[in-house]
């Protein structure tokens, strides 16, 4: 499979970096810093290899670049431009000239090197802290050929890691709805892409409907709603072998599906006599137990990271508010109280916050606040937006957004959108089609 052949070598990383130079992640893209992404250099035996194998002239460029996009993305960080470079990517890989790299500003470097051995890509780089004159980290991949973007994505991870204290999030896949046609006729496909928009890919044919994609946060599976005559039906579909299987027949509408956190269980509402309340099933003995029983409509749960406590959205106080509960379903508590109608609350992956949207006075907002409700803060406001999916590393939310149409109901789209924890750095995310319904993948580990 694409990633099933990644080994990863340290070749030097030191005890102390005595580093100058941190990265302030709370403050978005106020003061991104200045990293110069030098080239790769390549072999000079490789070359001729590796034209034949990827067709490639300079595959260290283009590994560069992907490092460079991804930084700059982020919002933290300022790449450099190249054409400022003093250094050729050969002579700074091995000893870099750090007057030279601090006379166009840059505060950290990046540098490395391409080798094709026996039929294997090994790409090593360093991590170089300008201002100190120091080597910060140092390591190696050696993969498969094809994975050359993979190695992009997780040597970014790295210097993310090394410079913000946090873990990154570029190894990582987005699965969304792919949508095409007129709002009242949409093809929904299911589709899956890099985080960058790259290497999409479509899942399913477009002739059913299909709905709510969702990652497991322990592995590569996905829980997604089809409809099947007419009828909901919730899908299990492993990314790594295209097997896909149903979950179960329920006897209602069913909604929203999502894993809990060891992905042994899903968890979704779906309606019986005329009530949504929320059930959770056992994946390996397909066992349902009703965690909810209220005259209310409960529906969109999230567990917390640690698989104690499970949020939702309910009417139960007279109209839509968030609330918590314990995963068995007891000690219900409301968490908001601000004006206007809230839904789709997703617990962070660090445990300390949840996203949701929220609608009030015909504005849709995508926000977060604390899990006892307190600290509420809107990111971003729009005319339609939802459905809201955070980043494994807790910093960044994904979701998607939708544009007014005219008279005429021309002028729709669909697309995803992307924002930091900070409220700055919203952008759109590139997919081939409209999109809707993003969930965010775990790291990549194989």
């Amino acid at each position: 499979m694409l990633f099933r052949y990644l080994f990863i070598l340290l070749i030097l990383l030191p005890l102390k970096a005595f580093a100058l130079i941190e990265v302030d992640i709370t403050r978005g893209n106020l003061n991104p810093l200045p990293v110069a992404v030098s080239p790769l250099s390549i072999d000079e035996k490789s070359k001729s290899n590796f034209k034949k194998t990827l067709s490639k002239e300079d595959l260290g460029s283009e590994i560069s670049a992907i490092v460079e996009n991804n930084l700059r993305q982020s919002g933290l960080f300022n790449p450099l431009n190249k054409n400022a470079f003093l250094q050729t990517p050969d002579i700074a890989n091995l000893k870099p000239r750090f007057e030279d790299w601090n006379l166009i500003k840059a505060q950290a470097l990046i540098t490395g090197k391409v080798i094709f051995i026996d039929e294997k890509l090994r790409v090593e780089f360093r991590l170089w802290d300008v201002l100190a004159g120091k080597e910060m980290m140092a390591l190696a991949f050696t993969t498969v050929p094809s994975n050359w973007r993979r190695v992009g994505h997780i040597i970014t991870d790295k210097v993310y890691e090394r410079l913000t204290g946090e873990s990154g999030y570029f190894d990582t896949r987005i699965i969304y709805v792919s949508e095409k046609g007129p709002k009242t006729n949409r093809i929904k496909k299911l589709a899956i892409m890099d985080q960058d928009g790259f290497n999409n890919k479509y899942l399913t044919l477009g002739n059913e409907l299909v709905l709510t994609p969702r990652f497991s946060p322990a592995n590569q599976m996905v829980t997604y709603l089809s409809y099947f005559r007419n009828l909901p039906r919730v899908y299990l579909l492993d990314i790594e072998t295209g097997k896909q299987e149903v979950v179960g027949d329920f006897p209602g509408m069913t909604f929203a599906p999502r894993f809990s956190p060891d992905g042994k269980k899903i968890i979704m509402s779906f309606a019986k006599d005329g009530n949504s309340d929320i059930y959770t099933m056992d994946l390996e003995n397909r066992i349902v137990e009703r965690i909810t029983n209220h005259p209310s409509i409960d529906t969109s749960p999230s567990y917390s990271p640690d698989g104690k406590y499970i949020t939702f959205n309910s009417d139960r106080s007279g109209y839509q508010q968030i609330y918590v509960m314990n995963s068995s379903g007891k000690n219900v508590k409301r968490i908001s109280f601000g004006n206007g109608i809230y839904g789709t609350p997703v617990w962070s992956p660090r445990g300390d916050l949840i996203a949701f949207t929220k609608l009030h006075k015909s504005k849709f907002y995508i926000g977060v606040m604390r899990t006892d409700g307190t600290g509420e803060r809107l990111l971003t406001e729009n005319f339609y937006q939802e459905a809201p999916s955070w980043s494994p590393n807790g910093r960044v939310l994904i979701f998607y957004r939708e544009s007014k149409t005219n008279s005429e109901g021309e002028g729709f789209t669909a697309k995803l959108w992307s924002i930091d924890l900070t409220g700055y750095n919203e952008k759109m995310v590139d997919t081939e089609t409209d999109a809707s319904d993003p969930s965010w993948s775990s790291l990549l580990t194989n």
